[in-house]
């Protein structure tokens, strides 16, 4: 699994209010949308935004189990896409 429900997690308790999480060389990540533009994330795949996956998700409660349907929702979008 590419995208854990770690990254999820993290990227949902991120208080930056630009954060998005990305694939990059194969691992995931959390970072603020300003840093995507640097070197160091340069050709980084942007897999959701933390306002999105908020909106995605509603007010919903974050329980365990809904951050793990997230995950693998993003995880199996991301390999559909051959990332």
């Amino acid at each position: 699994m590419t995208i854990s429900p770690d990254n999820v997690r993290q990227l949902l308790e991120d208080e930056s209010p630009d954060a998005v999480l990305v694939l990059l060389e194969g691992r995931a990540e959390v970072i603020s949308q300003s840093e995507s533009d640097t070197e160091a994330y340069r050709g980084a795949l942007q897999v959701v935004s933390r306002d999105d996956l908020l909106q995605r998700i509603g007010g919903a409660d974050l329980s365990d189990r809904l951050i793990e349907e997230q995950a693998a929702i993003l995880d199996t979008t991301v390999a559909e896409l051959g990332g």
